[in-house]
């Protein structure tokens, strides 16, 4: 029996231009926009602090 794994990836839009962006929910730097560089994720140790308006969460 395999345990399933606990981190995601999520879709976010960046607030600031509204580019789509696939980013790892567990991050351990921070994760900036390609498109503007606005600052879409910070890493807090466990989960990612999101800053963007999550579209889906991935399976």
């Amino acid at each position: 029996m395999r345990d399933e794994p606990t981190s995601k990836f999520i879709k976010v839009r960046c607030p600031k231009c509204k580019n789509e962006q696939i980013i790892f929910g567990k991050s351990a730097s921070v994760v900036s926009c390609l498109v503007c560089a606005k600052v879409l994720a910070e890493p807090t140790g466990g989960k990612t602090r999101i800053r963007a308006r999550v579209l889906e969460v991935l399976e």
